[in-house]
């Protein structure tokens, strides 16, 4: 059986690490996971030509929203957030889901969310799928107050239609073209995600003590905005957690099998360290 990650760019993906990993775990000697560099012109054309070898994808940007388009199934999940960052094609199955909200819960979960206390208050930055299913994650931990910080409103209709079929009710706002606005709604949160691409968030700061800081970007690591919310006393989650517990839900859709997480996270942990 084979599977694959798509995306543009994906060179950096760590996707075939987890997968592979998880294959070797569970003794799936003829799977293979392999990487495909596509945009969202090639997406449909890319799915139409798999053959019945194929499992499934791992999709990431800017993929997460026109993966809807080519499933013949959505998740509930994936419907509500308006993107998916699966598609499972075992059995003739085109079916579309979203790990990228169980990957969010477990991370900030890890970092004690929703575990020590109640977290009151949320900033997402950015408005894209991850920011989508940072709505979901943020409602399944049970935290009422969130903030979502975009460049320009007028890019806001997904996220916005998402958040009502999600049930919730975010503030946004478009502050993050002013660095000190930004840091200004930052500070006192409780809980901040940022969904932003790589050093888009450099000069942000306000995340100090008392804060969860998550950070989806992990190459490189740690992120200008990461060590700077470090060094003022955050508990900072890196991205990798995100990656490997969307990959252990990934694994388990596409190969019946739960994902092995222990392992994964060696092979993880591994990889980083000789990219490092």
């Amino acid at each position: 059986m084979r599977a694959a990650v798509l995306g543009s760019p994906v060179a950096h993906s760590l996707s075939p690490v987890l997968h592979t990993a998880a294959y070797a775990a569970l003794g799936l000697d003829d799977w293979h996971y392999e990487l495909h560099e596509c945009d969202e012109a090639g997406l449909a054309g890319f799915v139409a030509g798999l053959d019945g070898e194929w499992a499934g994808l791992s999709l990431t940007m800017p993929l997460k929203r026109v993966a809807l388009e080519v499933a013949a199934e959505v998740s509930p999940l994936a419907s509500a957030t308006g993107a998916a960052n699966t598609l499972v094609l075992r059995e003739g199955r085109r079916f579309a889901d979203n790990t990228d909200v169980a990957g969010l819960v477990a991370a900030l979960r890890g970092a004690g969310v929703g575990e020590v206390g109640p977290a009151r208050r949320a900033v997402v930055l950015g408005a894209g799928g991850t920011a989508q299913a940072s709505l979901a994650a943020l409602r399944e931990l049970g935290v009422p107050e969130v903030d979502v910080l975009v460049r320009s409103l007028e890019r806001t209709g997904e996220l916005r239609a998402a958040a009502e079929r999600i049930g919730v009710s975010p503030t946004v706002s478009a502050t993050l073209a002013d660095p000190a606005l930004t840091s200004a709604a930052i500070t006192g949160a409780d809980v901040v995600i940022s969904t932003l691409p790589a050093g888009a968030a450099d000069n942000l700061a306000g995340a100090g003590a008392g804060t969860v800081l998550l950070d989806v970007v992990y190459a490189p690591w740690p992120t200008v905005f990461a060590a700077t919310a470090a060094a003022a006393g955050a508990h900072v989650v890196s991205g990798l957690e995100m990656l490997l517990h969307q990959a252990v839900a990934q694994v388990e859709l596409m190969t019946g099998h739960p994902g092995p997480v222990d392992q994964m996270r060696a092979a993880l942990d591994a990889a980083v360290a000789v990219r490092t």
